[in-house]
């Protein structure tokens, strides 16, 4: 029997070549490997006695030979293929044991080049490993230094491998394979910044198993990109609390994507995905306050990103109220004496959790295929925005509309928030028309809205959402425009003595 071992991860490899040695294995291998097989005193041919050519191009070709992919592929069940490596006078090889360049590892180095990238990418080993990965009913193939043990361990005790654990092993193989490609295709598209292209393969690593899905039935993992950008929710670190579920997974997401739409201190305070309360100030506790005041019912239980550091004062009055997770760019000591106390609660830090990661594509699941589009980065451009009606918004008015707007696009649609001084004061998600969307801001909210704007992802259809939005107080609204009625919606806010401002810009999140 005889094993190509040829690593770049060398965790382990000696003992492997060892117990494989003294089970009477012999063993070839290449370039550093046999390097460090030979230092560590284990018996091992260089590949070049194998091919009887050698190693060239800086190591580029070495095991591209018919030497090495006949030994692989040659079934042994088929005496016309053990014949032909008779009169070629090649010999089998049954374990290959091979990880690949580490590619991953280089493009992740700040400040890699392109040349650099190219020159991780493995063409022999993808090569070796599929070769073994097909022809598994006679070859076993690692490609993971954890699997070492486990074949060691039946080679002791059955003398071979079982056809359970090949196939395991080979489908291992063509899943680590088909994710290197992915890897590398996905890497040199983003160089030059290409469009999507015809056939889409992306790949994620593991994070870990998730104890269910939204639901107990349903089994769940967590996954992360390869080269997840800074700023982005997997990059963030848990201080204290019980491990992260599914949904606090997906809520701590809608907290981080609006939460970044905000320069100046902010809080947003997000149930079931959806904010429930947004506020800014002057400093953190300020801006939480005013979170919580929009709904006190609804932030219990939920998730609280925070875009500065979490100090005492605000950690007091987080810690008056039962929150899931905590999520902020760091905490102070005294802020995480406070808030460990409850055992619970999840403290999670994100050093830059204020930076929106670039290059980013959104993806949603439908049965049989994919939708994919670029994120939602725009939210409007001042230069662009119309006032259309007669009365123009005040500065504060202004301001409070672009929170508004801010906090819409984060919201499932029909969407509508109304905002004042610095803080949502009601906010009216996923409805299936827009008026029940605005009746239900209203209605929920705990504040006079006198005085107040309001933001709508989408136009209006009818000047119903104007007399509505009047009725209760609102004195400007914030709108995309472009419905066939704009001008009923102008001329109702015109008689209403409300502004209205277009942005040409829709916020659909559905």
């Amino acid at each position: 029997m005889r094993a190509l071992i040829s690593v770049s991860d060398k965790t382990g490899v000696v003992d492997f070549a060892k117990a494989l040695s003294e089970l009477g294995v012999e063993i070839i291998s290449t370039g550093g490997t046999h390097q460090r097989l030979a230092d560590n005193g284990i018996k091992v041919m260089g590949i070049s006695e194998v091919t009887g050519f050698p190693e060239c191009l800086d190591g580029r070709v070495k095991t591209l030979h018919p030497a090495v992919h006949g030994g692989i592929l040659a079934r042994r069940d088929k005496p016309e293929h053990m014949k032909q490596l008779g009169d070629l006078n090649i010999e089998t090889i049954d374990i290959v044991a091979i990880n690949l360049y580490p590619f991953k590892e280089t493009i992740l180095k700040p400040g890699v080049t392109l040349e650099e990238a190219i020159e991780n990418i493995d063409i022999g080993g993808p090569t070796m490993l599929r070769s073994a990965a097909k022809n598994h009913k006679d070859v076993v193939v690692i490609c993971d230094p954890s699997d070492y043990g486990n074949v060691i361990e039946e080679l002791k005790e059955n003398h071979s491998v079982s056809m359970d654990t090949k196939y395991r092993l080979a489908l291992k193989v063509f899943q680590h394979t088909a994710a290197y490609d992915a890897m590398i295709s996905d890497y040199l598209r983003k160089q030059i910044g290409a469009e999507l292209p015809s056939n889409l393969t992306l790949t994620f690593e593991k994070v870990q198993d998730l104890r269910y899905g939204e639901n107990p039935h349903q089994k769940a993992c967590y996954y992360k990109e390869v080269q997840a950008p800074a700023g982005s929710l997997v990059n963030a670190v848990q201080l204290h609390g019980k491990e992260l579920s599914f949904n606090n997974i997906n809520d701590t997401q809608g907290a981080l994507a609006a939460l970044k739409e905000f320069t100046e201190p902010a809080v947003v305070a997000v149930k079931h995905a959806n904010p429930c309360g947004v506020g800014t100030g002057f400093d953190l506790l300020s801006a939480y306050n005013k979170a919580y005041e929009c709904d006190p019912t609804s932030i219990y239980g939920g998730i609280v990103a925070a875009n500065r550091t979490v100090d005492a004062d605000t950690a007091k009055e987080m810690s008056k109220i039962f929150l899931e997770i905590i999520i902020a760019p760091d905490f102070t000591e005294e802020a995480m004496a406070i808030l460990t106390q409850k055992k619970n609660i999840r403290l999670l830090t994100l050093s830059d959790i204020t930076k929106k990661p670039e290059g980013q594509i959104d993806i949603k699941k439908v049965s049989g295929g994919l939708l994919v589009q670029d994120t939602d980065e725009v939210l409007f451009d001042e230069d662009e925005i119309k006032i259309v009606t007669d009365r123009i918004p005040t500065e504060r008015e202004m301001e409070d509309m672009k929170l508004a707007m801010k906090v819409v696009k984060h919201i499932k649609s029909n969407g509508i928030v109304i905002a004042k001084d610095g803080k949502t004061v009601g906010i009216g998600p996923g409805q299936v028309n827009r008026i029940w969307a605005v009746e239900n801001a209203i209605k929920q909210s705990n504040f006079s809205l006198k005085d107040s704007v309001l933001a709508s992802d989408a136009f209006f259809p009818f000047d119903d959402c104007v007399t509505a939005a009047a009725a209760a107080g609102v004195t400007a609204i914030i709108q995309p425009g472009g419905s066939v009625r704009d001008e009923e919606s102008i001329k109702k806010a015109n008689e209403l003595g409300i502004a209205m401002v277009f942005t040409g810009v829709r916020h659909f999140k559905h």
